[in-house]
């Protein structure tokens, strides 16, 4: 069975509320979590910082961001590291607070139905809400996440 070339990996990532849709590439790795490192004055969806191969990487809670309804259940956590795409050398990356580990899947046109917002506007931090299979996720606007974060760190902050 040959994957037709307008057919890309995705991954789906759990998080209370709700799930994520990103490429496959966006996802640099996995980790367990472990308590962040509280930075001062920060929006409640900002964790803290969480240690990554030598990064101190800010660790968001999506639902949060996007002001979902949340269980703040920390059991069986996962952190999802993403790589952002403004290619900010001080922000090359991003954890997010996930429940379990991604699923791997196949995204095509014909598998893909984004769905029309009744208000127009998408959540903070949403690029498009989306079926996959009948499956319903969020496609998250990492743009609009890395500004975000740019802001609630102060311009230019050291990692």
């Amino acid at each position: 069975m040959s994957t037709s070339q307008r057919d890309i990996r995705g991954v789906l990532i759990a998080v209370d509320g709700g799930r994520l849709l990103l490429p496959n590439a966006s996802v640099a790795e996995v980790i367990t979590y472990s308590a962040p490192e509280p930075v001062p004055g920060a929006p409640d969806w900002l964790l803290g910082r969480t240690p990554w191969r030598g990064w101190r990487l800010p660790l968001v809670s999506f639902p949060r961001l996007a002001g979902w309804h949340m269980r703040d259940d920390e059991g069986g956590t996962k952190v999802a590291i993403l790589k952002l795409l403004g290619g900010s050398p001080r922000l090359p990356y991003v954890a997010v607070l996930a429940q379990g580990f991604p699923r791997l899947v196949t995204v095509s046109p014909h598998t893909l139905i984004t769905l029309d917002e009744d208000s127009g506007r998408s959540a903070r931090g949403e690029h498009a809400r989306v079926l996959l299979n009948e499956e319903s996720a969020v496609v998250p606007d990492l743009e609009a996440i890395e500004r975000l974060l740019e802001e609630a760190l102060g311009h230019g902050a050291p990692a």
